[in-house]
């Protein structure tokens, strides 16, 4: 006999078409999307991340995660009258045959959604696009040049468009891959940051994660049935990326405990740090080279620049921050992408 399809165990009136990834319940279409949003608005509020007039700038990549939160800030937005005037910021890379053709996404979802564009480039920031450092350097540590240089663009355009705020599409898969990776490393003082929710960068804006405890099947499956218009093609130069082996593992654990994600992120905001390493923490200072916050008379993207000009750079990103190719998160979107087959 053929099984009687279930009714969804939120409305108990339509039938359930989602398994959700986090929770295991059977959903409907309509139910999905309420909880989803839901949810991220309540990770918002109790946050408190935003305040009534603030100018909030989303990180947008083009990717799904990008998307997907410029799509759920907008109807957050409106819904609840948060009151925030929403824009989008987009940084190119400089990545032919990936960024450019992303960035043409960014540009039709600028229409979508009726929201300002900015785009900055690292070329005009920086002199350098990412193909002419992996041109340079290999593909051996150029996600740390894009990871640092693309926190510091992010601040760049932010302090332009003159926002407040920085909002990026980092999910909980994402955050949950830097607590293992700081573990892994030993860099147990960065536990202490990489699971906050929200952070203060350059001239006091902040910048926030959203998505901190949404899922990234779950951002997929609703970028997939909201029918969004998204970029899905891998970054050319992330797959040697060290990062790729924790989302591996992460993965595998996920596949036999699902909450294993989230008790993760827990794990992480649970740490003490002792204070001996607080103590041992540099002050934060002004780079003496293009005045962006730093720890050191160099910011790391004026260390980076510098080991690239002398044709050193192999040799001298070892000691950018203490520890080769340490960001507290990874670049907004240029990794691996999910396949899912929500059918």
């Amino acid at each position: 006999m053929t099984p009687t399809p279930k009714t969804c165990a939120l409305c108990s009136k339509f039938r359930a078409i989602i398994k959700r990834p986090k929770t295991g319940q059977q959903i409907c279409k309509e139910c999905f999307f309420f909880v989803f949003e839901t949810e991220v608005h309540n990770t918002i509020t109790e946050a408190k991340l935003f305040s009534r007039g603030d100018r909030v700038a989303i990180g947008a990549s083009g990717g799904k995660d990008s998307t997907v939160l410029a799509h759920v800030m907008k109807a957050l937005n409106e819904r609840y009258g948060y009151g925030l005037d929403l824009y989008l910021l987009s940084i190119d890379e400089g990545i032919t045959g990936y960024r450019d053709d992303s960035l043409e996404t960014v540009k039709r979802n600028q229409q979508q959604y009726s929201m300002p564009l900015k785009i900055l480039s690292y070329d005009e920031l920086y002199g350098w696009t990412m193909d002419a450092i992996v041109s340079q350097i290999g593909k051996k540590n150029n996600c740390t040049f894009c990871g640092v240089f693309r926190r510091q663009a992010l601040d760049r355009g932010a302090a332009m468009l003159k926002v407040d705020h920085i909002v990026t599409g980092h999910n909980a898969d994402d955050i949950a891959e830097t607590v293992l990776m700081n573990i892994m490393r030993g860099d147990i003082a960065r536990l202490g940051r990489c699971t906050l929710i929200c952070t203060e960068g350059e001239d006091t804006i902040k910048r926030s994660k959203p998505f901190k405890y949404a899922y990234e099947k779950e951002i997929v499956m609703y970028a997939y049935f909201k029918r969004l218009d998204y970029f899905s093609t891998e970054c050319i130069y992330s797959p040697d990326a060290y990062r790729g082996h924790a989302r591996t593992f992460l993965k595998d654990l996920e596949s036999a405990r699902p909450s294993a994600i989230i008790d993760i992120i827990h794990s992480g905001e649970a740490f003490e740090v002792k204070e001996e390493v607080r103590k041992g923490q540099k002050a934060q200072q002004t780079c003496r080279k293009c005045g962006y916050m730093s720890s050191n008379d160099l910011c790391k993207a004026c260390t980076l620049l510098e080991g690239l000009e002398k044709g050193l750079a192999e040799a001298r990103i070892i000691d950018v921050g203490g520890r080769t190719g340490s960001h507290e998160m990874p670049p907004e979107e240029p990794r691996e992408v999910t396949k899912l087959d929500p059918s």
